[in-house]
């Protein structure tokens, strides 16, 4: 049987206006008269309506998440953040999977005002104008994840990805290799494209060593397949490299597979080393080196910020993460 808020306030004997009050978290009843309406909804097994509810409070109790690629590893584990938190503060999530450059973000965050969502994580794409007045519009706070923008002033929670691919290469230095070259992203991605390529020629430059054009492939994303078809250009071009960064580690495993293709021993002949340190990572044979980003914590700590935004209707600062190098089996040292 299902039972509605009228059963429940005649259970226990109030009006239906108190038992909304309670449900709703608002003042104006004695805790004996609290206690007395849980109880009811606990006898009846009464399950609050949350549109209805939603109408009162005018909030949604859901989180709205964008994802490029929802599927993947990545998306996977700052999911895993974002529900933590959620979870332990009463809300829901909805997933949206916007498609490779974002062909369906218009489309969602039309979605999610209609869904009337208390905000939004906007996860690993670049703002544009189209996106940033849908978001305005909306009037609900928004905090960027795995990206950022310095046209809008918007949140964020990242890593410094130019900090983070000049660790990465610094280590390879640091191991002994000095012929050192790269697999980029998209050059024309100023979120991880382009900084992850200034990181790695800042610890070149910082070391004194030459930086040749020859020895950076870029690929039109951060894929598997990107990496696997980039590798052989790589070493074509540039045969004596000892090692290579690999801006992602779906990049770095496609090298590490199209070397075997090519009878290139990891790390005995060329060692490797990725970023992000997904689950994969340390799947792969040989288990990858890679710098990690701690994505589900980033997940975490971003729908902290949305929740605190909510509730305190304030602006919160941006943060910056920690990275490091997780080593394990692709890097030989020279």
């Amino acid at each position: 049987m299902s039972y509605t808020i009228k059963d429940v306030a005649k259970q226990a004997n109030v009006s239906t206006a108190t038992v909304s009050r309670v449900l709703n978290g608002l003042s104006g009843y004695s805790k004996e008269t609290e206690e007395k309406v849980l109880r009811a909804i606990k006898e009846l097994g009464y399950m609050p309506n949350a549109f209805a509810r939603g109408l009162v409070s005018n909030k949604s109790n859901t989180l709205g998440i964008l994802f490029p690629e929802v599927s993947s590893q990545f998306s996977s584990k700052i999911l895993r953040g974002v529900e933590e938190a959620a979870h332990e503060l009463g809300s829901s999530v909805i997933v949206c999977n916007t498609a490779s450059q974002g062909q369906r973000t218009m489309k969602y965050l039309e979605l999610l005002s209609e869904k009337r969502v208390d905000g939004i994580l906007f996860v690993s794409e670049k703002i544009t104008e189209e996106y940033y007045k849908q978001l305005k519009s909306m009037k609900v706070p928004v905090v960027l994840v795995s990206t950022e923008s310095y046209q809008y002033p918007l949140p964020f929670v990242k890593v410094d990805d130019k900090h983070a691919a000049f660790t990465a290469t610094d280590y390879l230095v640091k191991m002994g290799h000095r012929k050192i070259g790269m697999i980029g992203g998209n050059i024309e991605d100023v979120i991880a494209g382009q900084p992850r390529v200034e990181g790695y020629k800042q610890a070149l430059a910082n070391h004194e060593l030459s930086i040749k054009e020859e020895n950076i492939k870029h690929s039109k994303g951060f894929s598997f397949k990107d990496g696997f078809n980039s590798f052989p250009d790589l070493i074509k071009s540039a045969p004596d490299l000892t090692a290579v960064f690999a801006a992602s580690d779906s990049l770095a495993l496609g090298a590490v597979s199209s070397a075997y293709r090519l009878g290139i021993k990891i790390p005995d002949q060329l060692s490797i080393i990725g970023y992000d340190n997904l689950p994969i990572a340390e799947m792969a044979i040989p288990p990858l080196t890679t710098v990690a980003q701690p994505l589900e914590q980033m997940g975490k700590v971003a729908a902290e910020m949305l929740f605190t935004m909510m509730s305190k209707g304030i602006i919160v600062e941006s943060r910056i993460m920690p990275h490091s190098v997780v080593e394990r089996e692709s890097v030989k040292r020279i």
